[in-house]
């Protein structure tokens, strides 16, 4: 079956660009073929680190957003993968009713994933809830707990839009935090995931070697969690 990925969160900040890379690093690794598409037109993370799997995509308009779904239908063997920028919730949700989206995905035989990442704060849990009330059971949902800012999820636990999210089968990941000037090494060098956990001689801010042993480390967690979600 062809799977559309939505990563999304609408909330700017919370990591989806860093989410759409690790999903495409992790498809690399795992040879998993994957088709990326961009709606950042600032400053794309797609199309700046995994420039070679990565297209623009104008997020209002319809006929740009229209090659997902075809795109999907015509190689099925490949993953569509989508970094929804901040706040493009409002046009995607127009083109996904007006065009019928989701019933012609079912009838075609195309699931489509939407990845919500989310920080701690209540934002994201009252747009996660928002998100539910529109779309409920008609997408597959994973819940990505990034820890940018605490581990703790505790407004999530008790607010009760976790437990709707369950109802509605979806999955939760946590995604630990990387140590941010590894971070900042990496997004300056414009290193893939892959590019930052090999040596490189030629950079003049390189990672060190106990630098690149913690991106080996978070990668691994990271890829457990996708693992157990599944692409």
């Amino acid at each position: 079956m062809a799977t559309i990925h939505l990563i999304g969160g609408e909330k700017g900040g919370v990591g989806k660009s860093v989410v759409a890379r690790l999903l495409a690093q992790y498809m690399i690794d795992h040879e998993i073929p994957f088709i990326g598409f961009d709606t950042d037109r600032s400053h794309g993370a797609l199309l700046r680190f995994y420039s070679d799997y990565a297209s623009p995509t104008v997020i209002d308009n319809y006929e740009s957003l229209d090659t997902l779904l075809e795109t999907a239908s015509a190689q099925p063997e490949q993953r569509i993968l989508v970094d929804l920028a901040a706040q493009t919730h409002h046009p995607l949700a127009l083109w996904i009713e007006d065009s019928g989206v989701l019933e012609l995905a079912e009838e075609l035989g195309i699931s489509i994933c939407y990845w919500n990442v989310m920080d701690s704060g209540k934002d994201c849990v009252d747009l996660l809830d928002k998100l539910l009330d529109q779309f409920g059971n008609a997408l597959n949902y994973v819940l990505v707990q990034n820890q940018i800012r605490d581990e703790s999820f505790n407004i999530l636990e008790s607010s009760g839009v976790k437990d709707r999210a369950l109802v509605l089968n979806a999955k939760i990941i946590a995604l630990k935090r990387l140590h941010a000037p590894v971070m900042t090494k990496i997004d300056s060098n414009s290193y893939s995931f892959w590019a930052a956990k090999n040596k490189d001689a030629d950079s003049l801010n390189n990672l060190g070697l106990l630098e690149r042993q913690r991106v080996k480390i978070w990668l691994n967690h990271a890829y457990n969690e996708i693992g157990f979600v599944g692409v």
